[in-house]
């Protein structure tokens, strides 16, 4: 999710109770037409009527609420698969998500084929010591099935209290039949920036999650760096499943000009804002390798795509996620709030990566530490009404194409020297440094003389 909530103001809150309660606010009808105004009316009335039979006749008792919340989550679950409704309690989970710390298993999921799937654990939380894959299908919680089950709701039940205990039923490619895994709920407490120097000079940035401080505390550990006198720099963001858009573009300046595009964004009416580089303190001097794969999305996503289009960074892995829409986060009137998907963003060269991702510069696939078998990778395009790229023409398919396929790792994480991924960086960076010694080595000048022909 990329949250834009200091720009809220696009949706106003009144619009979204007032639409609930089967009435239009006079500003909305002040924007629009007569006849307009009269459609609207009528198209709300279906909504009132049933309203009105659910209070009076249905054969148990409900609350207004619980039937309005349900209806808006219905309303919602007709876009695309990251707008969302939070009642207030979930509301205020996700405002401490963005600080870093919540309670749960550390699971990124989403929806595909209409059933809850894992797009990628978070690192050293319980979901990824217990061995959860991307990939990953969860059928059960609890014992309840889950489905028809919304994304939210499923959130809602994966998180609770430190300590207390979940099962999940899972399925999994490759394998016959679906077995459980209990967890113990923790506080996910996510270090979003982890640091450490790698040999020859080789710095190394991993960066798990872009939360309010990650700016800040990628800043640190570029600082901690200096002094082990890094010459080089691995920026990983593989499993990075983004956050918060403002972090994005702290991050991506740290390492481009003043005035250097970051990222752009355009709602429905074409209106574009545009993020740039404030050239306080950009680290220009360092070569400078990326790494991402099909778990790296959103912000993530933004920080890649501008150091590729400007030349700053190799980009090296696998193709991203590839969801490029940017989510307002809406306060209501309750308590509760309003996730909506209110735009699309580019990168500077104005490519929109919604459902095709960041094609690196050069592809090195993970490989698992034995043979063993592989799973489809799961991308935005593959999640339920993801929103279409409109500049995405399609590829024409063949009796001969097959999914992409990734390795399924015998173990939840892989060590340095099987990492092919990072090894390959490593590889770069150490012929980086060769050919620019090679290029700046004093040449011996040829003296002509007679006699030399040939």
């Amino acid at each position: 999710m990329i949250d834009q909530r200091r720009r809220s103001g696009w949706l106003s809150l009144g619009i979204a109770a007032v639409f609930l309660a089967g009435m239009l606010s006079g500003k909305v009808l002040e924007s629009k037409g007569l006849a307009e105004q009269a459609e609207t009316y009528e198209e709300l009335r279906p909504f009132t009527e049933v309203l009105n039979q659910v209070q009076r006749n249905y054969v148990e008792e409900t609350t207004t609420r619980d039937v309005i919340y349900g209806a808006i989550r219905g309303m919602l679950s007709t876009l695309d698969p990251h707008s969302a409704f939070m009642p207030p309690e979930m509301y205020k989970e996700m405002q401490v998500d963005t600080k870093g710390e919540f309670g749960g298993l550390g699971i990124q999921i989403g929806l595909k084929e209409e059933r809850l799937t894992v797009i990628a654990p978070i690192e050293d939380t319980p979901a990824d010591r217990a061995g959860i894959k991307a990939g990953d299908r969860i059928v059960k919680i609890d014992g309840a099935s889950t489905k028809d089950v919304s994304l939210m709701d499923a959130v809602n039940k994966m998180r609770g209290p430190k300590g207390t205990k979940v099962v999940l039923t899972v399925e999994r490619e490759g394998v016959a039949a679906s077995f459980d895994v209990s967890l113990v709920r923790e506080i996910i407490k996510i270090q979003s920036v982890r640091h450490k120097m790698l040999d020859n000079g080789i710095g190394y940035l991993r960066l798990t999650q872009f939360q309010e401080q990650s700016g800040k505390d990628l800043a640190k550990a570029l600082d901690a760096l200096r002094p082990q006198k890094v010459q080089s720099l691995v920026l990983d963001l593989r499993n990075n499943p983004g956050g918060l858009l403002t972090a994005a573009v702290e991050v991506s300046e740290m390492f481009l000009p003043k005035g250097k595009a970051v990222v752009s964004i355009k709602g429905r009416q074409g209106k574009g804002e545009d993020y740039t580089a404030d050239g306080a303190h950009p680290i220009l001097d360092l070569p400078m390798i990326v790494l991402v794969n099909e778990g790296s999305a959103s912000a993530s996503e933004i920080v890649a795509g501008a150091l590729q289009d400007w030349g700053r960074a190799v980009v090296v892995g696998t193709t991203t996620f590839g969801k490029g829409s940017v989510q307002t986060v809406i306060p209501l009137s309750d308590g509760s709030g309003l996730r909506l998907t209110t735009a699309k963003y580019y990168t500077p060269k104005g490519r929109s990566i919604q459902n095709t991702g960041i094609d690196p510069t050069i592809t090195v696939r993970a490989a698992p530490m034995k043979e063993g078998p592989r799973r489809p990778a799961v991308r935005e395009r593959d999640l339920e009404r993801h929103l279409k790229n409109e500049g995405e023409t399609p590829a024409p398919t063949t009796p001969q194409e097959t999914p992409e396929l990734t390795p399924i790792p015998d173990e939840p994480r892989v060590g340095p020297d099987e990492d092919l991924q990072l090894q390959k960086a490593i590889e770069l960076l150490k012929s980086w440094a060769v050919f620019k010694d090679f290029l700046n080595k004093p040449q011996d000048t040829p003296v002509a003389g007679a006699g030399n022909s040939i």
